[in-house]
């Protein structure tokens, strides 16, 4: 089972982006979903997460009302929509997948990690 992590790229600040998870098996249909951020010199941050039915969300107060995280069950397909984005967003994001009921910010509970895909923000 795998995670595919695509969307990246470079943006001026202020604008979006929107990335996606895409898993390898249905498994995952039932996994929460997280999204998590690594920036030079820096610890793996948390960014947002999602239960698997789509009702439960969490998101780090440094990206919220700017990043939306949503998932495509029948994609088994997740999403990471960033709009505002800032320079200091920058970083690779990573997309997790874990057996837990409801979201987590701990990477720790998370068992299946995407290889990461690349931010850029220009200022």
């Amino acid at each position: 089972a795998q995670l595919q992590a695509s969307g990246g790229g470079l943006v001026q600040a202020g604008g979006s982006l929107r990335l996606s998870c895409a898993a390898s098996a249905r498994t995952f249909s039932s996994y929460t979903m997280g999204w998590f951020r690594q920036a030079p010199g820096k610890e793996r941050e948390f960014v947002a997460a999602i239960s698997w039915s789509g009702t439960i969300t969490s998101y780090a107060d440094s990206v919220k009302g700017r990043f939306t995280i949503s998932r495509d069950n029948a994609k088994i397909t997740r999403y990471l929509q960033m709009n505002s984005l800032k320079p200091e967003d920058t970083a690779v994001y990573y997309c997790a997948a874990s057996k837990i009921p409801t979201p987590s910010k701990s990477p720790q509970l998370y068992d299946y990690w995407g290889q990461g895909t690349q931010v850029t923000v220009s200022s």
